[in-house]
């Protein structure tokens, strides 16, 4: 927006401004329909004039209130170029934000930056706080682990946690979803209601239901839910729940929950290949330890949980394999300064079965390494070998890999005679069935038909990942580890589980952007936008991780990659937890779980939602919370003015805020009337009961 200087008249203490509204700005868009945004700010300004004439608003009155109004238009500017409408209710809010920042009172954060965060873009429609409050509720999501949200109905306190927990799923920072809600007559008083459990409780958690069909396809909700991606249950119902009975474990078919496996289920054992459960044993409640690998990988497991291991020792004199119990380890993980404790890997690749792909694994890796996947021009792949040129051209029939300048080729479709010009391009086509088109270097990542695939498939896209983004390190005196880097945290991770999935094992680090010398290219300085995540990388002998002539001669003249280890790191109390044991058909009694490790027992990474938990007692929340496990996320909603409990029986809500408060990575989000975001009486209902309750000393 464009603005005249102010007049100042310094005796009065008026001033009067003029705004421009650039053209391409409807003025409805600013003023409302009717003019119904004008009369809001008429409204919380009525000592200032405001007219309107075209495009061009001018607004006289006092110096104050002028500068305010200035900003206001600002602020509505920086939202409307966001292509997010304004609505009565943000300008109001937008009014309130600038007033108690004039008054000294206000936030850090400007109207436009609490309008325009968006959270999660689904069907059509985007979700985003609407006030200070529920934006920094939202912050407080991301940067602690447990949050409180309290505050009166109709605040978006639950609505906005739901959308964090979906974000959370989509984006792989979590592996499920668990939303809870205390039933207070569920499992009590409801037998006389017809139908099943599920159709007696479900009153009780509708609006979970609700609020979960707005951010998540209506279709694919079953199936979350059926995987166990997606739980919904009364809380008195979630004893054990998110605990190891429902970690995932490894089956021919993908990842399956502990908890769903029933005897002649087939598991992946540690020759990676399928063996059947036997036997499936609930443990109750036991102390729980977690057990992590110095590669990163953890899990968790009870005291009396059976490891199979071996020390230095053990090797040297060529002894079997020791089965140690969690407990015997305890204290004893370290040999001078050496970690004692190894831990067997995959002996075998993982045999997934076989599926048809798109696109030939090689030249996928390729392309996600070196490749312009972007759609906005014809593929393109960057490279100074012409190997890998041709070998790129070689594996994508169709297709003519065509020298554009310097590093740089263009992937271009080969026309047969007749042809369509404008038939797609194939490897557009294919990206696109891939849902990789339009990824950058920050977000590209390998599809779940390459990830889980036979283990030649599963190679040859690593293989090709490496040729391009990757090479071998060679160190005096020592194997040749393997190296790799990228920015996108889906595409490091993918590449870990390629690589545990063969057997091997890779630590990853992180190399931040800041700091960093820029690179240099065509002698311009070349900076870093984008922390890089570096995987050391060890396969099993006699795999090879390279294809490039040049790479894999340096990879074998230094003698391959040695053999792959991990070995116990640590092993930390987690509390107690409810735990199953499973019996496989396998000599070892291993198989396979998350991170590839070779163990029984699985803590799952999960975002947790407590909905209306002032209707959970004292006893109820300390069970819940303490029941947090690693890598998880909780958020607690409630309303401490609406207690439904029994008489006598003290809110677990109320109560934890007593408890909890100052606790590091604990915080209490505390929303109020002015949050409401349905209809405005709702506001006023509140202020009108809290005045009451004051007066009444309630």
């Amino acid at each position: 927006m464009t603005q005249t200087p102010t007049d100042h008249s310094p005796a009065q203490g008026q001033a009067r401004a003029h705004f421009t509204v650039p053209a391409k700005h409807p003025m409805v868009t600013v003023l409302g329909s009717g003019d119904a945004l004008l009369r809001v700010i008429e409204k919380a300004f009525p000592a200032t004039d405001i007219h309107v004439r075209g495009n061009q608003v001018s607004a006289a009155g006092e110096a104050a209130e002028v500068a305010l109004i200035q900003r206001l238009f600002d602020e509505m500017m920086l939202v409307l170029r966001t292509g997010q409408p304004m609505t009565e209710d943000a300008v109001e809010r937008s009014i309130a934000m600038l007033k108690a920042s004039e008054n000294g009172n206000g936030p850090d954060e400007t109207p436009a930056e609490v309008l325009t965060q968006n959270i999660l873009s689904s069907r059509g429609r985007t979700i985003r706080p609407k006030t200070l409050n529920q934006k920094r509720y939202v912050d407080a999501i991301d940067k602690h682990t447990i949050v409180f949200g309290i505050g009166p109905a109709g605040t978006g306190k639950t609505y906005l946690a739901m959308a964090k927990a979906v974000q959370a799923l989509q984006s792989k920072q979590v592996t499920r979803i668990i939303l809870t809600r205390p039933a207070v007559e569920a499992g009590e008083r409801l037998g006389f209601l017809p139908g099943t459990l599920y159709e007696k409780i479900d009153p009780y958690l509708r609006p979970l239901y609700d609020a979960l069909h707005d951010m998540v396809d209506p279709d694919s909700i079953p199936r979350l839910m059926a995987s166990g991606t997606i739980e919904v249950a009364p809380l008195a119902y979630m004893r054990g729940r998110a605990q190891p009975v429902f970690t995932k474990v490894l089956t021919p078919d993908g990842f399956r929950p502990i908890g769903d496996l029933e005897v002649g289920d087939l598991v992946v054992g540690s020759n990676g290949e399928p063996t059947p459960v036997l036997g499936v044993y609930p443990q109750g409640e036991k102390d729980i330890y977690r057990v992590t690998a110095q590669d990163g990988s953890s899990t968790l497991c009870c005291g009396d949980h059976l490891w199979t291991v071996r020390t230095a020792s053990d090797r040297r004199r060529d002894k079997p394999w020791r089965v140690l119990e969690t407990n015997e380890m305890i204290g004893n993980l370290r040999a001078a300064h050496a970690r004692r404790y190894e831990l067997p890997l995959l002996s075998k690749p993982v045999c997934f079965p076989g599926r048809e792909v798109p696109m030939d694994p090689y030249a996928l890796g390729l392309l996600l390494g070196d490749g312009c996947l972007t759609g906005s021009t014809t593929p393109s792949f960057a490279t100074d070998d012409l190997e890998l040129a041709s070998a790129l051209e070689t594996a994508l029939p169709g297709v003519s890999v065509r020298w554009k300048d310097r590093v740089n080729y263009t992937l271009n479709r080969v026309r047969a005679p007749g042809d369509v010009v404008t038939l797609e391009n194939p490897v557009t086509r294919t990206l696109r069935a891939l849902d990789l088109l339009g990824t950058r270097s920050c977000s590209k990542f390998v599809p779940d038909d390459y990830l889980h695939n036979a283990a030649e498939v599963r190679l040859a896209l690593l293989q090709g990942l490496l040729d391009s983004d990757g090479g071998p390190v060679a160190q005096a005196g020592r194997t040749c580890r393997i190296q790799y880097t990228t920015t996108s945290i889906l595409l490091r991770d993918d590449v870990i589980a390629l690589v545990q999935s063969l057997g091997g094992v890779a630590y990853s680090r992180r190399r931040a952007a800041e700091g960093r010398t820029p690179g240099k290219a065509h002698g311009h300085d070349v900076h870093y936008r984008r922390d890089a995540h570096v995987l050391d990388i060890r396969l099993p002998a006699g795999m090879e991780p390279f294809r490039l002539s040049r790479k894999l001669e340096k990879y074998r003249e230094a003698g391959g990659g040695g053999r792959p280890m991990r070995f116990i790191d640590s092993i930390e109390p987690a509390g107690r937890e409810e735990a199953v044991c499973i019996q496989v058909a396998a000599a070892d009694s291993l198989y396979v779980t998350e991170d590839y490790l070779l163990t029984h027992n699985t803590l799952n990474d999960a975002f947790i939602i407590l909905d209306e938990a002032q209707n959970t007692s004292a006893e109820q929340m300390k069970m819940f919370l303490t029941r947090l496990g690693f890598d998880s996320k909780i958020v607690v909603t409630g309303d401490v003015t609406q207690v439904d409990l029994p008489g006598g029986t003290k809110s677990g809500l109320r109560q934890v805020q007593g408890i909890l408060e100052g606790v590091e990575d604990v915080h209490f989000s505390r929303l109020t009337s002015h949050d409401v975001v349905r209809h405005k009486l709702v506001g006023r209902i509140v202020d009108a009961y809290e005045q009451f309750d004051t007066l009444n000393g309630l």
